[in-house]
């Protein structure tokens, strides 16, 4: 099974969530914050303006991605969490 994103929508991997502090100090499943940043797997072909022109997408496939908290869908392919955000709700890309 594979999804093919709508419109400005992008599939994003999230990234694992830190099991251990830099201090080594080892962190039970209540503690661990939801990951934040992940990497892009599948683009939609871009948002559809008023005069019929699509605006692709500023990201692209492979990008490690920052969204916020609480933002997109998410979506279970083969056994693996995903999330589908739009691209408004990314915050940035991570460089380097």
């Amino acid at each position: 099974m594979s999804i093919r994103p709508l419109e400005d929508r992008i599939l994003v991997k999230p990234t694992a969530a830190e099991t251990q502090t830099a201090s080594g100090i080892f962190l039970p499943e209540s503690a661990k914050e939801k990951p934040m940043h992940g990497k892009v797997v599948a683009l939609g072909p871009g948002k559809l303006m008023d005069n019929g022109e699509r605006v692709k997408p500023g990201v692209k496939k492979g990008d490690t991605v920052v969204y916020g908290k609480y933002s997109g869908s998410e979506v279970e392919i083969k056994n693996i969490t995903h999330l589908i955000v739009r691209e408004s709700e990314l915050l940035g890309v991570i460089e380097g």
